[in-house]
């Protein structure tokens, strides 16, 4: 598969009839810093169609992105940042509860991206069994691989199947480098 077009259409941070258009949706979710915005740039072959920091908790609402013209990519807030304050994590924690779990939002798929290096995290859990709670599709992306040499890589995203299930999807990649990129995409874009 193949990005051909990727476009902004929308910030929301709550029910709006992008939501309920029928095109599918496809999540990105994980914790603040794990490159989620990353990720969505190397997958579509644009720089900044999502806007990135270095600093953790750029993304406060939920952003869409139309692909193809016929599929959404839903960038989600990232979770988890100790710096924003217990008030303003709780609610980013709130909107992306409701966003899994009001019914209104068309998901096809979750992508909850970890970093490979550390691993699953109790907010990752978390989220993962939120999905599972609601028969959200999920996989699960590796990211920043390319700051593993091969025997940690392999140690990680084992542990990461360990813990999860064989039956869990586990895809190694690199947003800085794009390795893995087309194993993803095929299997993201899949109809």
């Amino acid at each position: 598969m193949e990005v051909t077009s990727a476009q902004f259409i929308k910030s929301v941070v709550g029910s709006h009839n992008l939501l309920v258009d029928d095109i599918p949706q496809i999540s990105f979710v994980g914790r603040s810093n794990v490159g989620k915005s990353s990720v969505i740039n190397k997958l579509v072959n644009q720089k900044k169609l999502v806007r990135s920091s270095s600093k953790p908790g750029k993304t406060q609402h939920i952003n869409f992105f139309l692909i193809n013209e016929d599929t959404y990519f839903v960038d989600l807030p990232g979770y988890g940042y100790a710096k924003l304050g217990q008030k303003y994590r709780e609610k980013l924690r709130r909107l992306i509860l409701w966003y899994f779990i009001s019914g209104e939002a068309q998901i096809t798929k979750v992508v909850v991206i970890v970093d490979a290096k550390a691993g699953l995290r109790d907010f990752d859990r978390e989220m993962i069994s939120v999905l599972r709670e609601y028969k959200h599709p999920f996989i699960v992306v590796a990211n920043k691989i390319d700051k593993l040499n091969q025997k940690n890589l392999h140690k990680s995203i084992s542990d990461i199947k360990q813990e999860l299930g064989k039956d869990i999807d586990i895809f190694p990649f690199s947003a800085k480098t794009g390795k893995g990129k087309e194993k993803l995409l095929d299997n993201i874009l899949q109809k």
